[in-house]
């Protein structure tokens, strides 16, 4: 085997290695969504709905506002060991969230989950995009989101563990925790740096100031961070709140509550990143802006499911909203595999980690909003199709936005 065979292989054995990492991380997140009834059973103090958006929301304020320290530190020392280290501190957290008893207490394990999670993906999207030139960035990227979506699809069955008098919520969060520690042993051993970065970034990589300054002044940048901001907005609704609008606009169980609002959309996610992918390697060999056009397919396909999710309980149909969060996933599953990609298109290698770290910042920390003020509305019996009729209009936006962006020339 050639030199060339050995990098490509292992280019694509860094995305295995990955896969389980993103399904973890995402898992805990979709099991407390899916187990809120029975959590906030067993924590009476969580009280109002209020008080779980604000334990959704919290996470996302600390991950948001880490999220370019943990780019920045990538993009400085070593991929390998952030990764690493986050896995680490995320189990263990995984661990401690099962044994809580407060609403404070539930607090601050999220909060500390959001410590850890900010240093995961800016970071390990940067790798992947390092051993993946142009011809496999968009197909490998959304070969590391399956895992993500696959953590999303297995949370959303935790809702049966959780009501299962064998099991419960909390030993899902422990075990959960173990296992994360158990994959992190091997993942020291057999993840490594690109060469790149090894040699060159310590040097190439700007101070803190000096990189926002160069980010902050790319006004592709900035449009990019718009666009992967408003349609998150959705996006952070439908994952964290969409099993409990299922339960109590369709009157069903806790589990198939979490089942319907996670396996079918997750699953049409995972065909939209592979087609998308696909798709978009193979149209910018035609045009430096194929990536670009693929994802703005992909929010053309979200406008119409928000419309459609919004005004399915008024049909009365689970199979409605269902359909409707099918289109919705297939066009995620577009959106998704491209953004990093469509970064590489515009930011030098050694600022992809930060760059991808403030585009976390600004998403997630509106997304923090989107929930707390989600569970606002639903407290004051807000209709569905309002809300979710204002996410369609803001994914028409999104489209305008990635369409101005105007990919950058000489760029790994």
């Amino acid at each position: 085997m050639n030199s060339t065979s050995r990098q490509t292989g292992y280019a694509w054995f860094i995305v295995v290695l990955l896969v389980p990492v993103a399904l973890l991380n995402y898992l805990d997140r979709q099991m407390l969504a899916a187990m809120k009834f029975s959590v906030m059973n067993d924590i009476p103090d969580i009280g109002r709905e209020e008080n779980w958006g604000k334990i959704l929301a919290l996470f996302k304020w600390v991950y948001a506002i880490l999220s370019p320290i943990g780019g920045y530190i990538a993009d400085r020392y070593s991929r390998r060991h952030v990764i690493v280290g986050s896995l680490f501190v995320w189990s263990v957290v995984t661990w401690l969230t099962g044994h809580v008893t407060t609403y404070e207490q539930l607090l601050a394990s999220r909060a500390l989950m959001g410590v850890s999670e900010a240093f995961y993906i800016p970071t390990a999207l940067a790798l992947i995009a390092d051993f993946h030139a142009g011809p496999t960035r968009s197909r490998a990227v959304g070969a590391h989101q399956i895992g993500i979506y696959v953590g999303v699809i297995m949370g959303g069955f935790s809702g049966y563990l959780a009501e299962s008098p064998d099991f419960g919520w909390r030993r899902a969060f422990s075990a959960c925790g173990l296992v994360g520690i158990l994959y992190a042993l091997p993942l020291i051993f057999l993840l490594r740096n690109p060469a790149r970065q090894v040699s060159e970034a310590s040097h190439l990589a700007p101070t803190p100031l000096g990189a926002m300054r160069e980010l902050l002044t790319n006004g592709a940048f900035i449009l990019l961070v718009l666009y992967f901001t408003l349609p998150a907005l959705a996006g952070w609704v439908v994952r964290d709140w969409m099993p409990a609008i299922l339960k109590s606009e369709f009157n069903i169980g806790q589990g198939k509550a979490g089942v319907s609002a996670t396996l079918y959309w997750q699953c049409a996610a995972i065909i939209g990143v592979v087609i998308g992918g696909w798709l978009a390697d193979r149209w910018m060999r035609r045009s430096e802006r194929g990536r670009i056009y693929v994802s703005a397919i992909g929010m053309c396909l979200i406008i119409p499911a928000m419309f459609g999710v919004g005004y399915s309980p008024q049909t009365g149909a689970l199979w409605v909203a269902i359909a409707f969060l099918l289109l919705f996933g297939l066009g995620w599953g577009f959106f998704d595999c491209n953004n990093m990609p469509i970064l590489c298109q515009i930011v030098r290698p050694e600022l992809r980690s930060t760059g991808y770290g403030i585009m976390n910042l600004v998403s997630i920390s509106c997304g923090g909003l989107a929930d707390w003020g989600f569970g606002i509305m639903r407290d004051h019996k807000v209709p569905l199709h309002y809300s979710f009729g204002t996410f369609a209009g803001v994914a028409l936006i999104s489209v305008v936005l990635v369409l101005l962006i105007k990919p950058k020339k000489n760029l790994e």
